[in-house]
Order: C-alpha cells, then structure tokens, then sequence
C-alpha cells in the first residue's frame, strides 16, 4: 500500500477551498415582502419570470441579469441585442465530445447560429445547456450547409439592395419639399431611379426629378450603392417613410433628408459587408494561413471538425479559406474545442463591440 501523498494530505488539512455562492434563492428569501413577478395583479409583473425558478431558486450559469428568467425570454433578449455575424459550423460524423464545448464558447461569444453536420444527435454534454439559447440548426451535409448558408447571404444581399432603392427614393422625394411627386410620376421616377442604383449613380448634376425640381450633385447621396440584380421599390405599407403625406407633418425634410442617407449609408455598408462574406475552415494543412495574420470577414461562416482528423476533405474543398492557429509546442494541434475558442475570440477581437 503506498503511503499518502504529502502534498495531498496538506491540501486536505488546509480547509480550502471555500467557494462563493452561485445565483440566487427563492424570491420570497431574496426579495422578503415584495410581489412576485410572475403575479398578473402585480404592480411589477413581467412574464419573463418563470414561476419554477421563482419558487426555488435560480442556480443557473446565466448573467445576473437574466436571473428567474425563462429560457425563451432569454433567448428572445439576446435575439433583441443582436447577435454577432459569426456563424459556426461543427461536423458531427465522430460523435465528438468536444462539440458541446464549442455550443457553449459560440453562446458566450453570441454567435448568429450554431450548426450541427451530420447525425442529429449529437454529445450535448459539454454545452451545460447553452444550446437553448441559441439557434441550432441540423444539417445532413457538409455540402447542403454551405449552400443553405450562400443562399442565405445572396436573400440578404438582395434584402439590402431593396432597403438602399427605397432610402433612395427618399432622399429623391426630401428634395422637392414644395411639391410633393404624384403616384404616377413616381413609379416613372421609380424605373429611373433603378437605372441608378444599377450603375451606382446618385450624384449626377441637373437630374430633373418626377416633382419638376433639380437635383443638384450636393443635394443627391454621393454614397455608392453596391450593383447587382434590379429589384423594385418597397410598397407603402411597408416602411413609415412610404405613407402618406399627412405622416410627414411633424417631421421636417432635412430631418427625413438625413435618415435617408442614413439608411441608405447603412445598406449600402452592409451590401459591401455581405459581398465579402466568406467560409473559413480551421485546420492544419499545406496552404492554410495563420489565424494570427489573418483579417476575419464581419460574416462569416467558421468550420470547425473533430479531435483527431480534423475538417473533412469536403469541408476543405468548400471553404474560401483555410486558417491554423500557430503553435510552438510538441505537438502538432491543440484540443478541437480550445481551437474553436480561440478562432472565435480572434472574430471577437476584431469586429465586437466592447462593453455594450
């Protein structure tokens, strides 16, 4: 028999550790005397508070602001604030225990969606449940992933594109504040507007415009809006902009003038945004290029594959690019999971904004 460890016998006679309590208890221990959320009649009531967690506690590993809430309320709230333009992607066909890790880094890092390759059921345990809160979608293939997902991006492109013809059409009728164009004269105006839009011309000298006025090159959007596939103009009951003119009394035109541009800067940035949109794979092959070095697209689509074998060769063959993270150890990889950590965090150190 061997004789015990001294270190071991040293850290059991040292008292230690003393953890710090986790969460809160019942309400009625936290909050003695005041009403119960969850109560209808209650001057305070809100139902994201979920009764069961009132009555017993909520231990969960959740922020303290998100304390007795239901999950759904949560997942709504983060779905409000707005999750990142990262998605993630992890191929399923090993079963890998690393997967769960990954759910929950792609929660902490608020991650747009989380997608499962392959079997549907897949080694929850390392989520701790995080992937309730987010948007988990299943997928047979690696192949049926990444065309779902550009077809996704071209929906929002042409999303953008309508978004920009419309502040256009905007700026255009904020121009000619004396006489406002007739339904007519705007679709007439609407073809030529397009004609602009595709050639990405808003700044033309002298454009006379369907309400008779002259569009100066200072009082159109220099802002280039990014070309592609015509579309046509939102209907009116679409945007609040598009009502009718009895709408617009306690708004002045330089004001409806300015958040045009606005939304027409806007779209146009995000058009730019998605035309760059890219599939990244991350593995360790001839070619690849250090994560380090590497500029992170705002959208984005990250592969990620098991312990072991990594991406599958059709993983790697449908990826834009392909990024490792650099090493200096013995070993040629570091652990699937604390990969996945890492190349989110880089997106993250990029492109989020901190301590909203």
């Amino acid at each position: 028999m061997h004789a015990p460890n001294q270190i071991s016998l040293a850290a059991k006679a040292s008292g230690e550790p003393e953890f710090r309590e986790i969460g809160v208890g019942p309400w009625a221990e936290t909050h003695p005397g005041e009403p119960r959320p969850d109560d209808a009649a209650s001057p305070n009531y809100d139902a994201r508070f979920d009764t069961a967690l009132l009555d017993e506690g909520d231990r969960r590993n959740v922020l303290d602001r998100y304390r007795y809430w239901s999950v759904q309320a949560i997942k709504d709230d983060l779905d409000a604030r707005g999750r990142h333009d990262f998605e993630v992607a992890v191929e399923n066909w090993t079963h890998d225990f690393n997967i769960g890790s990954m759910v929950r880094t792609a929660n902490a890092f608020q991650a747009r969606r989380v997608h499962i390759v392959g079997p549907h059921k897949w080694n929850r345990k390392g989520a701790l449940m995080t992937e309730l809160y987010q948007h988990v979608e299943h997928h047979p293939s690696i192949a049926e992933l990444v065309e779902c997902w550009r077809n996704r991006i071209a929906g929002e492109i042409a999303y953008e594109r309508a978004r920009a013809a419309a502040a256009a059409v905007h700026v255009h009728e904020s121009a000619a504040p004396a006489a406002r164009p007739s339904a007519a004269s705007l679709i007439s105006e609407n073809d030529r507007l397009m004609a602009d839009i595709d050639s990405g011309d808003f700044g033309v000298p002298g454009r006379v415009l369907a309400s008779g006025t002259t569009a100066s090159a200072a009082s159109l959007p220099s802002v280039p809006v990014s070309s592609g596939a015509r579309g046509s103009i939102p209907s009116a009951s679409v945007s609040p902009v598009d009502a009718p003119a009895a709408s617009h009394a306690s708004v002045s035109i330089p004001d409806a003038r300015q958040s045009a541009l606005a939304e027409l800067t806007a779209a146009d940035a995000r058009i730019k945004e998605l035309e760059a949109a890219r599939v990244i794979a991350l593995d360790i092959i001839p070619g690849a290029v250090p994560m380090e070095t590497y500029v992170f697209p705002k959208r984005c689509l990250l592969l990620f594959g098991a312990e072991g074998p990594g991406l599958s060769r059709k993983a790697l063959d449908l990826a834009d690019d392909v990024v490792y993270i650099s090493q200096f150890g013995s070993v040629r990889s570091i652990n699937a999971g604390a990969a996945a950590a890492v190349a989110m965090h880089a997106w993250i150190a990029q492109h989020a904004v901190i301590g909203r």
